[in-house]
């Protein structure tokens, strides 16, 4: 395992138990020594589910799968390995998956299409599923409703620390939890959600409600980051509900009893979200990309995640050097409307650019401190309308290069 990344929280917080779910965490043997590699989450008869995926146009057999079987609305069981992604691995992967679904509900007593399984690892390899499937008796048995700690450690790749996260909310004067964990660092431009998330709730709530409050929370969070511009072959976030808190019937997305509990829900998704940044992979720092006066909010978030995903500007960050010109030329080579004469940019709050040219008498000193630090802030004002936008980033440093240089060998 690397040196845990300085981005990091001070803390891993504990999740407590939620009603409805039991994990554990078990060691294959797959590729990892010395370490668990598989993730089983059982859920309450009844739990409901909702799911977003990579957009990549070479997704994984699991992917597939659980794009398929979501439609049931129904989940009994989660299955998750790390150090092999079962991805682009034919048919062989295919049968892979079937394999594992059929053991898994067998071995729960549940419906094949209330199994959800990922992979996440080296693309290409064939996956030994009998590694898997052995295990099942023996993972089930190791079950608790305490095990989040365990659970999100076996789905670690290069992830330096686990990424969690829990918040409350009410629905209906009804306490709910929502608790929730991820992994990711490198191969990370999701458009969708992340490399692996899985979120739980205690609340009563419908699958097609569940949908319509994720793919809108993963808008601004998710969807809203970028460590290296590479979208994934397995990326998933699911979101499920056990019912066992006994909340009052919720039939919409847009009932304000949800008020709470969605403004709590898109909390939890930010604060994952910005965890696998801060642990992107080799990061010393940590860019929050704030862009204005843009065509309209989709406008401002292209320009964002161009200053965001611009090797020049990440590189510059990682120098500690202050070179908003860097900025401009991003903001530039991302097809959307700007105007070079309205063009105001801050760094650290600070105004170095504005209506398209240096500040009277600059001072770069106040910048270049503000670069020394590990948070970094861009304000970009484009000059065209109201659209807004804020994306969220890390710098590029040398210990990228070493991580993914010797990432198969």
């Amino acid at each position: 395992m690397t040196d845990i990344s300085p981005l990091a929280p001070k803390s891993i917080p504990e999740l407590p138990p939620l009603a409805g779910v039991r994990l554990a965490a078990h060691a294959c043997g797959l590729r990892y020594q010395d370490r668990t590699d598989l993730m089983v989450v059982e859920l309450a008869p009844g739990t409901t589910v909702a799911g977003v995926f990579t957009r990549s146009l070479t997704a994984s057999a699991p992917v597939e799968w659980c794009r398929q079987a979501l439609t049931g609305g129904q989940a009994r069981l989660v299955v998750v390995n790390s150090g092999n992604a079962n991805a682009f691995t034919g048919s062989a992967g295919v049968a892979s998956v079937a394999r594992t679904v059929e053991s898994a509900a067998k071995a729960a007593g549940c419906k094949p299409d209330e199994v959800f399984i990922a992979s996440t690892g080296t693309i290409g390899v064939p996956l030994d599923d009998s590694k898997i499937t052995a295990a099942f008796g023996d993972v089930l048995a190791k079950l608790r409703p305490d095990a989040w700690g365990e659970a999100s450690r076996a789905i670690m790749t290069t992830d330096t620390y686990p990424k969690v996260a829990t918040r409350t909310a009410k629905i209906g004067g009804v306490e709910v939890r929502i608790n929730g964990f991820c992994k990711g660092a490198g191969m990370i431009a999701p458009d969708m959600a992340t490399m692996l998330a899985y979120v739980f709730t205690d609340a009563t709530l419908p699958a097609d409600v569940l949908q319509t409050l994720l793919a809108k929370g993963v808008q601004t969070s998710f969807n809203a980051i970028t460590v290296d511009s590479d979208t994934s072959t397995s990326d998933t976030l699911m979101l499920f509900a056990t019912g066992q808190a006994g909340n009052p019937a919720v039939t919409s997305a847009a009932d304000p009893a949800l008020r709470e509990f969605k403004r709590q829900l898109d909390d939890l998704l930010l604060d994952l979200a910005h965890k696998v940044v801060r642990d992107g992979e080799g990061a010393s720092k940590f860019v929050q990309i704030n862009v204005t006066g843009a065509a309209s909010a989709r406008a401002a978030k292209v320009i964002g995640m161009a200053i965001a995903n611009s090797p020049l500007v990440k590189t510059a960050v990682a120098g500690e050097d202050a070179n908003w010109g860097r900025v401009v030329m991003a903001v530039g080579k991302s097809g959307e409307k700007a105007d070079r004469d309205c063009l105001s940019i801050c760094m650290g709050g600070i105004q170095v650019a504005f209506n398209g040219q240096v500040v009277p008498d600059y001072d770069e000193e106040p910048v270049a401190q503000h670069m020394k630090g590990q948070d970094i802030m861009i304000d970009v004002d484009v000059g065209i309308g109201n659209g807004k936008a804020t994306v969220w980033t890390c710098d590029l440093t040398h210990a990228y290069i070493d991580i993914n240089g010797s990432y198969r060998t």
